[in-house]
Formats: structure tokens, sequence, C-alpha cells
């Protein structure tokens, strides 16, 4: 029998020792303004949450990760948390988030929360005594600054929502750092009360049951100490949005974050498999730091958002794809996202042909893929008319598309009205072909988009070779995207055809045949050719 030439195992790891569940498995975020409404309000809830199980189970993931459920007044729609030991009510309340974490756990799922430590809102008690005085025990909580010499904010850094990243109060006499919105004022990590009280968030959630956190913005939460000016942007455009107007040098990614970032680590890992996901936007060799070393671990899975904004063709996903995996520490494990609340649908941005290839790149890749609730439907650009626009990024910097409402709309469950999200109209429009685009229907019709995904989170099940197996680049034909993936004597190719042009493909030396295992269109049969945007699972087969 010939010996399959796949060449080097690019980061395999070969021991048998029972890895942590969230290798070979997949995330699903849901947001649960948008998944469904229980109650009538028209935003969606924990009990619709909970009355959707079994639809999240069918689809084959393995975790959830729920975007913020905190009491909030809702500036930022969670993200600036009043109560981080709480349930808002527009969501529920705590028995509820208890009774769903029951039945996720029931179903074999794991449930994953948003955590949101690099601010807080400005009606959160904490903040609401830092702001009493001058003289309050909570003043070193957050970042109080005397105005510079022309009574202006006290140096140059610039909110990542517009505008400058300081606010004055006039009844004391400072200014307030807030990061993002005037009404979320970064919380000063340097404080060991603010590391104590942050603890016992932490470990409140962790002893209710929670399998992990998404950390949200983590490389902001250190900055340097003297709060310096940032250097300026040179390639600043206005079109760009005002937080690119400087570097953010000394406003984020300071080298004292990993320290705090293990020290997250050193609680989840007090309670067995916890996982701890790090957003973290910035480049691949900054990106990895967050790993940590053996000595002094970071977090499980640094964000890998590499795939949102790439030129969406064969070359440069293949460079992305060998400069991560050869970057990756020793023991470290990857991790791939395609869409999020943050990011434009994936259909949107490629269209429902290519749309259906990114979906097999993301789940055949090696490493942990996060998917996001209704890109598994092929929800595509949403369309929100200037008076339904929700979203403050897009109403404080009007007319450059910085809006994220599009991301952020409704699942469409059926053809009944409002897609049986809602007895009322929702909070945000539902995409303008729901009524053939839901769940119902899609689940009905083996080549639709959720059919796609179904099949190919099956086999990413069935087969550890699409999950922890090696992978490999191979040779392949312009506008293909072509890898191995291997584990033991199983080997299968993966070919993504990136052109609206048939494209030939061919198998590694020693693979006497292949077996299509699936085809993003749904044939059967596979002689050696790709048809337009179509990708490809084959088994390979040796004499």
């Amino acid at each position: 029998m010939n010996e399959l030439s796949l060449g080097p195992r690019v980061n395999a790891v070969h021991s048998r020792t029972p890895r942590p569940w969230w290798q070979p498995g997949v995330v699903y975020q849901i947001y649960p303004r948008s998944f469904q409404d229980s109650d009538g309000d028209g935003i969606g809830d924990l009990e619709g949450i909970r009355r959707r199980l079994d639809y999240v189970a069918a689809l084959g993931v393995n975790a959830i990760w729920l975007s913020p459920i905190f009491p909030s007044p809702m500036a930022d729609f969670g993200y600036d948390v009043a109560d981080y030991c709480g349930v808002d009510a527009l969501f529920g309340s705590l028995d509820e988030f208890d009774a769903l974490l029951t039945e996720v756990h029931a179903r074999g799922l794991k449930l994953l929360l948003d955590f949101v430590p690099n601010h807080s809102s400005t009606e959160h008690r904490w903040f609401q005594e830092s702001r009493a005085s001058r003289d309050s025990p909570k003043r070193d909580w957050y970042f109080w600054r005397d105005p510079a010499p022309d009574g202006g904010p006290p140096n140059n850094w610039t909110s990542d929502m517009g505008g400058s990243a300081w606010e004055y109060d006039a009844a004391t006499g400072q200014y307030y750092l807030h990061t993002f919105l005037k009404e979320q004022a970064d919380l000063n990590w340097r404080n060991a009360e603010v590391r104590a009280a942050m603890t016992d968030v932490l470990r409140f959630w962790f002893d209710r049951g929670v399998d992990g956190l998404r950390i949200d913005v983590l490389w902001h939460c250190i900055k340097a100490a003297d709060l310096r000016d940032n250097p300026l942007n040179p390639d600043y455009t206005p079109e760009q949005g005002e937080k690119f107007r400087v570097l953010q040098q000394h406003s984020a990614n300071q080298p004292e974050i990993h320290e705090l970032a293990h020290a997250f680590r050193a609680i989840a890992d007090g309670y067995g498999e916890r996982l701890l996901v790090g957003e973290i936007c910035l480049p691949i060799d900054q990106l990895i730091a967050y790993y940590g070393s053996p000595e002094m671990p970071g977090v499980h899975l640094p964000f890998n958002f590499q795939l949102f904004e790439a030129p969406w063709d064969a070359a440069h996903i293949a460079h992305i794809i060998d400069v991560y995996e050869a970057a990756l520490p020793d023991g470290s494990w990857p991790n791939w996202v395609l869409g999020s609340h943050d990011a434009p649908r994936i259909a949107g941005r490629l269209g429902e042909a290519q749309a259906r290839v990114a979906a097999m790149l993301l789940l055949t890749l090696r490493g942990t893929p996060t998917l996001y609730q209704g890109d598994e439907l092929g929800i595509g650009h949403v369309p929100i008319s200037p008076e339904r626009v929700q979203d403050p990024q897009d109403l404080r910097q009007l007319g450059l598309g910085l809006g994220r409402d599009g991301a952020r709309t409704p699942m469409a469950w059926d053809d009944s009205r409002n897609a049986g999200f809602s007895r009322r109209d929702p909070w945000l429009p539902l995409h303008p072909d729901w009524q053939h685009r839901n769940a119902a229907a899609q689940a009905a019709d083996p080549g639709s988009m959720l059919s796609l995904y179904r099949r190919l989170l099956a086999l990413r099940r069935d087969h550890e070779a699409l999950s922890i197996g090696a992978i490999e680049l191979q040779p392949s034909s312009l506008d293909v995207l072509q890898y191995g993936r291997s584990e033991g004597e199983v080997h299968f190719v993966v070919a993504l055809n990136f052109s609206t042009a048939p494209r030939e493909i061919s198998l590694p030396p020693g693979a006497a045949s292949a077996s299509l295992m699936l085809s993003t269109h749904g044939r059967t049969t596979f002689d050696s050719g790709l048809e337009p945007n179509e990708g490809v699972i084959l088994r390979l087969k040796t004499d």
C-alpha cells in the first residue's frame, strides 16, 4: 500500500490525552435581543432562547455564547453593565437564567457568557460612588484627571465611538475616561479593589455553572500608567472613523495586560474545564501573546478575526492560514471566526454562493470555529432605514457605514407574522426575504444553507480529522484553496473554488482515488473538477 505524501503535519498534536471540550467543539453565538421573543415586547429574551434550544442542538454545535444579559441602561445594548451579577428584566431573571443553563446542559451543550471588564455603565453603583466626590473611596476605581491647561481633555485619546475619550464632570471639575460611549466609564484595573470585586464577579458565574466567558475588548483593559498622548496616525482619513485618528499605543495592549489575562485564567482553571475566549483585535504577532506561556498561561482562545476583512481570494486566505498556524505557540489551539454581532453578514459581504464556500472553510479549518446566529440561514445585507437605526456607533458618525444593526436583526423562524420571532413588530427589521429564508423552510429543503451547515457540522463531529486533525496546505490551481486534514490513517482533502469559473484539482501523491463526502452544491459524484463557487470535501483512498 502506498504512503500518502501529505507533507508536514502543521502543528499536529498526536497525544491521546483527553482534549478539552472546546478543541473539537463549535461555538454558536446568540445575540439575545434578536433570537426569540417570548413575552411579546419585540425583543428577544432568555425564555425565548430556552424554547429554541432544540434548534441549536439539532444544528450540531457544542456551545452557546450569549452576548450580554446583565442589567443595563442599554446605551450600547448591554455592553454598558450596571450590575455584573444579575440579569436585565428585559431578558428575564436569574431564575430564568438558571433554568436555561440547566436545559443547555441537559442537551449536552455548554454555555458561555459575555464578560465586560474594561468598563461599566455610568449608572453602576461603583461609578456613582466614584463620581460623588474627589475624596470618594472608589474615586480610583475609574480614571479621573484634571483638565489640560487649556481646559480641554487630559490627553488626545479618541473614543472608538467617535470624539474624545474623555467626558467632563462639572460637579467635581475633572474628566473621566471612556474608550467607548460616555455612558461606559473605563475601570482602572491597576486598582487592587477593582480586581478583587471583579474576581467576585467571575466566581459568581462560575459557581452558578457557566462553562466559560468571552472577555470583551480584553486588550483595552490596561492603559499606560502615565496616560500619555497616543501618536497621531499618519494614514488617518475621516471615513475610517475617529478612533483611527490616533494609534492606540498607550491606551491599549500594555505589557501588564498579560498578567491580568493570567489572573483570569487562574480563576477559570480553578473550576476545571472552563473556557476563556478573549476579544483582541490586534495583528497576529501581538494577538498570539495572549495565549501566554507555560509558566503564565493566558486565555485559551484569543479570537482570530483575520477572515473578517481579508480579501476574499484563495491566495490571501492560504497566506492567512499559513502565517497563523506557523505563529501559534507550542501547545496552543487555533480558532476562527467569520461572523459576529459587530461585523457585516457573511452572505452580505460575499454573496450566497461564496457564503457556502465560507461555511465549508470555517468548519474544516483546524481549530475551534465560532458561528453567529443567522449565518446558517444565509441572511445577507439588511437595509436599515434612517428612522430604524439603533446602533450608537452609527448614530454618532453618520454616513460612514459603521453601523452594526444589519448584523443584529432578528432570527426568522418561519413564514408566520414577524417570522415567528415575536407577536409584535421587532426592535429591528427582518431581512427582506424572510418569508422563504427562515429556519422552517430551510430545514425542509436539503439544498438550503441550513442543511449545508448541518451536514458540515455532522461530518466534523463524525471525523476527528476535520476538527482536531493535522492541516497541510496543498498545491492548487488558480483561484482554488486546497488543504489536507488527517488524523491517523484517515485523510481528507478540502478544495474550495473562489471563482465563478470551473477549476480542476489534483489529489496529493499516493492517493489512488477519492470519494466525495460533501459538496456545497449538493452533488453526489465527483471526477476531478470543481464547479464555479463550489467547495468539496473528499476522503482519500490508497492502493
